[in-house]
């Protein structure tokens, strides 16, 4: 038994999520509340105590086992849902490597600098050298105490060894002050205080350790108006967000994420009660920063940045940023919509919130499209007389970045938008559009898949094929597998596919790019039912978390995507992680667990044939993979029509809720029937 079964074996999933959800009661074989992660008056989360497993079939649309519901409760990530659940189930997590022990003991002795001298940085603010210092922050940017406190703000005095000496008394050495940031190194040896006479904003991690420090001149004579701790062990600025550690809470409450440029904007929203606003610390975005907060806390994220030139600019390049992340295939994980915040009167978010914090909620509101936004800034220095060839050449670099929302690159109002502001044909416009959308392999039999709900008959799908049987020429009756043999058979399928797509990360592009195919343009099947392969495909929780990891291996451009994997991966899944990369079935079931031997030798001989015609490894996996979601499919549409039954029972039912079902279980069969079309 692996860990994590280990640990889920001993916490039953329905007691630790009343914890949190003391609305969950039972209801026939399940348990149902209101959605802890959304606002909503009729229940939609369920909790199924025989699978262990919950599921929100409202505005969430997620689900999973004991792991992924304590991570998105408490924000943690695997590892650290991993240690928590552990401590709590009595169960003995391996211990670490001496290296693995040293590297975490060092990088929290440097922690514990920093700390400290966010302690002596805010004492000394409010002592007499800081003052105007004070003064500042509460009677030109109104700042209550009690922010101030909230934040830490602090003060550096106009030294060079302020710190040193401080940090000294402590025991630290000059090596670690300097490795930390808090001090320089000059070529002749000496060392010296980094931050002087500088109003002081310690920057943390999302856990709350402070990791660095951003430091406001208060002289003018100074030539940098901010600067920020270097790049150290703790502290890289391009994959930290400010204010994070206190928004989190907020921003998965609101499932929307505002970013702006500065400390002093995150202060002043937070002090004016919108909390799910952080700062990208006056750079553009970059891909990490935004992965911190969607989809993972928010499906919304709205850039407002400055008004300036500057400020704009570095939206336009956090739009690109964006639209790079989402063009990676698996995409639909990070599906979010993006919204450019204009705030009237060129003001900064800091300015606007001191005049007018009540009309924030509706500027976030009201936030501009990406398309709008983009055509309007990229358009407006275009001269009216404008060669062809110049509005041409115009229309071909606001193209890609359109594609930052892929609603919208498809959209005929926008390159109706775009065609008229540069005078261009539509339909010359339409056709440099299909250059750049993603070319799919499409075989003929697709071709003709059904397109509108299916039929009744389609409520037993696997009534004509056999999922085992590639070509679909073998039927089998189905209502003869045991529920255990079909359990057997998907824990076989799911360790087959992770097993291929671990040794080869880049076929994960030709599951999802199946998927898209079989959705079409139907935006309700591509970001429901025939979204994306991701971890909720998968019923084991180190399945899952090798499968997040595998999608952040893809996210990165550092290191091969295994290279990457070995970097990080947690210590209590390597094993798994290195056996699921052999050839051998019996390995692999060993691993999991169960005598699936008879399965996994079938679905690997399969999967490494390559004489029969049509089918190769790359095809199996598909197949596979499309059977994973078929199996998910089945399970929540049971829970669906469980739902159904109960809201139609209810006394007063909700005609709202009743609606949204019956959409969702349409739309789950018109997922299914495509996919049957496909794999038969």
């Amino acid at each position: 038994m692996s860990v994590t079964d280990e640990i889920k074996s001993r916490i039953d999933i329905v007691g630790y999520v009343q914890r949190y959800v003391p609305a969950l009661k039972k209801a026939g074989r399940n348990y149902k509340a209101p959605c802890p992660f959304h606002k909503e008056n009729t229940p939609s989360f369920i909790v199924n105590p025989a699978r262990q497993s919950w599921r929100c079939f409202g505005a969430c649309a997620e689900g999973g086992d004991l792991f992924t519901f304590a991570q998105k409760l408490h924000g943690w990530d695997f590892k650290e849902a991993l240690r928590e659940l552990a401590h709590e189930a009595g169960v003995q997590l391996r211990a670490q490597t001496p290296e693995q022990k040293s590297r975490s003991d060092r990088l929290e002795h440097l922690r514990g600098i920093l700390a400290s001298a966010a302690e002596f940085y805010e004492q000394e603010l409010h002592r007499s050298a800081g003052t105007a210092a004070l003064v500042y922050l509460r009677e030109e940017r109104g700042l209550r105490s009690e922010t101030i406190g909230r934040f830490q703000l602090g003060f550096a005095p106009e030294s060079w060894d302020f710190m040193l000496r401080g940090l000294r008394d402590l025991g630290h050495s000059d090596d670690d002050i300097v490795e930390v940031g808090l001090a320089a190194r000059s070529e002749n040896g000496r060392v010296y205080d980094r931050f002087r006479n500088r109003l002081m904003f310690p920057i943390r991690d999302e856990r709350g350790r402070a990791v660095g420090f951003g430091g406001r001149a208060l002289g003018t004579e100074d030539a940098a108006k901010y600067i920020n701790s270097p790049q150290t062990p703790v502290f890289d600025k391009s994959g930290l967000l400010y204010g994070l550690d206190m928004g989190k809470s907020a921003i998965r409450d609101r499932g929307a994420v505002v970013i702006v440029e500065g400390y002093m904007d995150v202060i002043q929203a937070h002090q004016a009660g919108y909390a799910n606003v952080v700062a990208q610390m006056g750079t553009a975005m970059t891909e990490p920063q935004l992965r911190l907060v969607a989809p993972r806390f928010a499906s919304k994220v709205v850039l407002a940045l400055d008004a300036d030139e500057a400020g704009q600019n570095a939206a336009r390049r956090s739009l690109d940023v964006a639209r790079e992340a989402l063009a990676k295939d698996y995409a639909g994980k990070l599906a979010i919509d993006i919204g450019i915040l204009r705030i009237p009167a060129g003001k900064d978010p800091d300015d606007y919130l001191r005049e007018s914090p009540e009309g924030w909620d509706e500027l976030v509101e009201h936030a501009q499209g990406v398309a709008d936004f983009v055509i309007e800034m990229e358009t407006a220095a275009l001269p009216a007389d404008a060669s062809l060839q110049a509005r041409q050449a115009r229309a071909r670099s606001i193209l890609p970045i359109l594609q930052v929302s892929e609603n919208n690159i498809y959209r005929q109002e926008n390159i109706q938008t775009l065609a008229r502001r540069l005078r261009i044909g539509e339909r010359e416009m339409l056709a440099w559009t299909q250059e750049l959308a993603p070319r799919v392999r499409k075989r003929a039999r697709l071709d003709a898949a059904p397109s509108d709900l299916p039929p009744a008959y389609w409520d037993n799908e696997y009534a004509d094929y056999a999922p085992d049987s590639p070509m679909g020429d073998e039927p089998v009756d189905g209502a003869h597998e045991t529920a255990d043999a079909a359990g057997r058979s998907e824990r076989a399928i799911e360790a087959y596919c992770l097993s291929v797509l671990l040794k080869n990360p880049n076929l994960l592009s030709q599951v999802n790019r199946k998927l898209r195919e079989l959705a079409g343009d139907d935006e309700a099947l591509s970001r429901g039912p025939l979204r994306e392969i991701g971890a909720d495909d998968f019923t084991q929780s180190g399945y899952r978390a090798l499968m997040r990891y595998l999608q952040d291996s893809m996210a990165q451009d550092d290191l091969a995507p295994l290279e990457y994997m070995v970097e990080v991966i947690d210590e209590e899944l390597r094993t798994e992680f290195y056996e699921l990369q052999v050839d051998d079935p019996e390995t692999i079931a060993e691993r999991i667990g169960g005598n699936f031997r008879v399965d996994l030798n079938d679905i690997f001989s399969r999967g490494l044939r390559s004489g029969r015609p049509g089918l190769d490894g790359q095809d199996e996996l598909v197949r596979r993979a499309l059977q994973l979601r078929l199996e998910r499919l089945e399970f929540e549409r049971t829970e669906l029509q469980y739902l159904q039954e109960e809201a139609e029972s209810e006394d007063v039912s909700d005609d709202g809720q009743l609606r949204s079902i019956g959409d969702q279980i349409a739309l789950s069969m018109q997922a299914k029937a495509k996919i049957n079309w496909a794999v038969r």
